[in-house]
């Protein structure tokens, strides 16, 4: 028992893991006593919003479609993300790469590596990746058949926002607003024309017809009306 304990958390990379995975356990333990094991998760980084494309808090650049899906939701996508709600996938993400960590950490003998050995993280988060897609497919039709289509989508339109990019004229740029817990970008076009710079406060007032982005102006208040 003390040699299994001690795989735990020897070398690095299988604390990190342990202690990573061990936060989710408890988690979904306090979402079970809450009764809501099969709920949405805590769907932070799945939140849908009518109309026009989002992304959620990233760094990412617009593409130059505005149209045209980020890479990063792409990669969401992949693993079912928006099919099975977010924590659902994060935490069998978390678990298949604990698992593998383990494994390695054996077969490798990474306990000589010392410190060195985290960097066996990143080829198992990507070996993981690609198996989370396969291994999250079989809840994909469980949530289905609960109907669950994905976050309670979030109108917009009237809300405020900070420019993350500067547009005039026809430019498309982003912009951030927080809705409930989240941070979230979208596409952008000034609905007058008029310039709006990176970090101006503007209020979403309308979206293309295309539903591709959302029209701002500047945001009402008393600094601009005087």
């Amino acid at each position: 028992m003390s040699d299994f304990f001690d795989l735990l958390f020897h070398p690095l990379s299988n604390a990190i893991m342990t202690v990573l995975t061990g936060i989710t356990a408890i988690y979904w333990l306090f979402t079970f006593i809450a009764g809501d094991f099969f709920g949405d998760g805590g769907a932070e980084a799945d939140l849908n919003v009518h109309g026009a494309d989002v992304d959620t808090d990233t760094e990412s650049d617009l593409s130059d479609s505005a149209g045209d899906k980020s890479f990063f939701d792409k990669a969401l996508e992949y693993i079912n993300i928006g099919k099975v709600p977010f924590m659902v996938v994060y935490s069998t993400f978390k678990f298949i790469a604990w698992i593998i960590t383990l494994v390695s950490s054996v077969t490798l003998g990474l306990a000589a590596w010392g410190w060195k050995s985290v960097f066996i993280l990143l080829p198992v988060f990507l070996v993981t990746y690609f198996i989370t897609r396969y291994a999250t497919k079989p809840l994909v039709k469980v949530y289905a058949a609960m109907g669950y289509n994905g976050e309670e989508a979030v109108d917009l339109i009237g809300r405020n926002a900070i420019m993350r990019s500067t547009i005039s004229g026809e430019t498309i740029g982003a912009a951030e607003l927080k809705v409930q817990s989240d941070i979230i970008r979208i596409n952008v076009k000034s609905k007058t024309g008029e310039p709006l710079p990176y970090d101006a406060q503007v209020m979403i007032a309308d979206e293309s017809a295309d539903k591709k982005y959302y029209l701002v102006i500047p945001e009402i208040n008393l600094s601009n009306i005087v």
